[in-house]
């Protein structure tokens, strides 16, 4: 594997786990209707979408 294969994976995943995590908090503040939906919309972002959008990010990059 090459070093610029691995930094380009790595920004990749990086990007995604931002963008999932923005997204997904917008979201679930929209789509949530109880009463704490600002926590599920942080904690739920950061610990759960967050990875698995940066994991697929980090993948993708890794082949292209």
């Amino acid at each position: 594997m090459r070093w610029k294969r691995l930094g380009r994976g790595l920004l990749f995943g990086l990007a995604g786990f931002v963008l999932s995590t923005g997204l997904s908090y917008v979201l679930v503040l929209q789509l949530y209707t109880r009463h704490d939906r600002e926590l599920a919309a942080a904690m739920g972002s950061f610990f759960f979408f967050g990875p698995i959008g940066g994991a697929i990010a980090l993948v993708l990059g890794l082949l292209v």
